[in-house]
């Protein structure tokens, strides 16, 4: 049977239901399809899509997020494909939406990625288990919004994905919703990731600068270059995957937030 959908761009998609040969180009949203409950349906993803460890290992890699093996995923014949905006080069996608039908999610909040959610749950008939990860991941982030004005956390911070050169997470992209719901106001105001330097940062007064586990892996020997030249901010590593998976993962984020919450008291 085949049903029509309309993906987070606005875009129709039209393909059997329910999809049997799905193939995830994004790593959050391949956790996201395990989580489901989808095992013999996912037959591809990418190099990246590392969670659960023991599912990626068994499955096709179809390439990176941004350079894919189109031959490869052709060869797979699937009967739906799975991407996102930012996550994919919009000449794969074009490219791979003349042969086969291709979802896109566009995440910059929590809402919008438990739309997300939500839409993938309806896409490969798994909507009761979606709308009970929703539930877990709209209590727990209220929770955490309310325990954040309880203890009047409001740090002015920064968020470091990269370095040769810096690169800082900015406004409109789904980084900067988490660091709002958890109290943060991020002082880098151009949008999406801009180039900044450590002499533009320092002259921002921010008091908190997190350094990101992806894409960049940031370690202890670059928190001690980055305190010597803004001597007055508190550096901290943090787990990329906890501030940027839109997927279940927001699930296992909760936790993580309250216990990185209690280092801002």
């Amino acid at each position: 049977m085949q049903k029509s959908f309309t993906d987070q761009m606005g875009r129709e998609v039209i393909f059997n239901f329910p999809p049997k040969r799905i193939i995830s180009l994004v790593p959050s949203q391949t956790e996201l399809l395990f989580d489901l409950g989808l095992d013999k349906e996912i037959i591809g993803l990418t190099k990246f899509c590392i969670h659960p460890i023991e599912k990626f290992a068994e499955r096709t890699k179809v390439g990176g997020t941004k350079k894919l093996n189109i031959d490869l995923i052709k060869d797979l014949k699937p009967d739906l494909i799975i991407g996102n905006k930012e996550e994919n080069t919009q000449r794969d996608i074009e490219e791979l939406a003349e042969d086969f039908p291709v979802w896109m999610s566009d995440i910059l909040t929590l809402e919008d990625a438990k739309n997300a959610i939500f839409q993938i749950g309806e896409l490969v008939d798994r909507e009761p288990e979606a709308g009970y990860l929703n539930h877990l991941i709209s209590a727990g982030f209220n929770d955490l919004q309310t325990l954040a004005l309880q203890n009047k956390i409001d740090k002015k911070v920064a968020y470091l994905i990269w370095r040769k050169p810096y690169m800082a997470a900015g406004k409109n992209t789904f980084i900067d919703d988490i660091l709002l719901l958890n109290g943060m106001m991020n002082v880098v105001q151009q949008d999406r990731y801009p180039q900044i330097t450590l002499e533009k940062l320092k002259t921002l007064n921010c008091e908190l600068i997190l350094l990101s586990s992806e894409p960049y892996p940031f370690g202890s020997k670059h928190i001690e270059e980055i305190q010597r030249a803004i001597p007055n901010a508190k550096i901290m590593l943090v787990d990329g995957e906890m501030f940027s998976w839109y997927g279940s993962r927001l699930v296992k984020a909760v936790q993580y937030f309250f216990e990185f919450q209690k280092e801002l008291y």
